[in-house]
């Protein structure tokens, strides 16, 4: 499959881990730590996000990411097109110097 007839999609994750014990630290903290290094991007805290080239690529990244689920806390898993990845808007209080509009994104591919 050539780069034109790829169909890129964005798979976010949205955690929510308990974080009271030691124990569970270590487990959110490898948890993320997983994401980054399965490619994903932090967007904000618990909100992680990675392109994928395809449906067939969004599965095998999901598929990774029940398995490196944590034991306790809930995970949540959305797939969206590039169309719909480039209609979300960032609402700032105020401006921060490292934030950039979702349309940037697309340079990075």
């Amino acid at each position: 499959m050539s780069v034109e007839e790829a169909r890129f999609m964005w798979l976010f994750c949205f955690f929510d881990l308990p974080v009271k014990m030691k124990e569970e630290r270590r487990a959110a903290t490898r948890f993320r730590n997983y994401l980054l290094g399965d490619g994903f991007n932090m967007l904000q805290y618990s909100v992680y996000v990675r392109v994928v080239r395809d449906q067939d690529g969004a599965d095998k990244h999901m598929a990774r990411l029940t398995r490196n689920m944590p034991r306790k806390g809930s995970v949540r898993a959305l797939i969206v097109t590039e169309r719909q990845y480039a209609r979300m808007k960032t609402l700032l209080g105020e401006k921060k110097a490292h934030e950039k509009p979702a349309g940037d994104q697309l340079l990075l591919l």
